[in-house]
Order: structure tokens, then sequence, then C-alpha cells
């Protein structure tokens, strides 16, 4: 088991749900690993669902919110200008908003978090 907290990005929770991925297998082995709650922010879960795009995946999504498996750890009213800041920094990147709500939660929690990111 992973003991350090480890934060979800889009890519690796639709790798999670949608068994066609190219990354589902390395993504259900990662999280056989994770000791819940996986963190993240509504920027990811609102992208995982755009992607995703299937009720029953979509459903899936929830039910693990629902039972404590994520947890939505990021209040934006509150880092708002933190998160503005980082993608004024990282403009020529770019960096998305959701990215930057995952790096502000990451720069939160310390050294003692895991970042489960890869691209789409």
């Amino acid at each position: 088991m992973i003991e350090q907290r480890v934060i979800l990005d889009t890519s690796v929770l639709v790798s999670l749900f949608r068994k066609s991925d190219r990354n589902h297998l390395w993504a259900v082995g990662q999280w056989a690993q994770v000791n819940p709650p996986a963190l993240t922010c509504d920027a990811v879960i609102s992208e995982t669902c755009f992607f995703l795009k299937r009720g029953y995946l979509i459903e899936a999504v929830f039910e693990m919110i629902e039972v404590g498996a994520i947890a939505i750890a990021f209040n934006l009213q509150e880092e708002a200008s933190n998160v503005r800041v980082l993608m004024n920094r990282y403009e020529s990147v770019p960096m998305s908003f959701a990215d930057a709500c995952l790096v502000r939660m990451a720069e939160q929690s310390g050294v003692a978090t895991l970042a489960l990111m890869k691209f789409l």
C-alpha cells in the first residue's frame, strides 16, 4: 500500500474507468496500491466526466466520491489567488486550470504527496 497521500489527475481517473484505455491496467495496478481516500479537485472531476462521456462510467466516478475512495480536497474560494499566480507563472507551458489546482494541492501537502499524473 502507498502510505502517502495520492493526488489524482484526470488522465489517471479516465484510464482507471475506461477499460479500452491503453493505460487501464497500469491505472488499476496503481489504484490497488493506494490507501484511500485519494485526493483531487472539482476541476479534475469535471474533466474526467467530460472525457468519459458514458453515463455508467460517470456514475462510477460519483460512487467513488460518495463512498470516500476519492476526496475533493481543494477549496478554490480560498486558493483562487494562488491558482491564478500559478497559471500566470506557467502561461508559456500552458498550465490548465485543473493542473494549477493540483499543483497547489501538492504545494499545500508538502513532501508526503505522490501525484499520479500522465498525459491523455
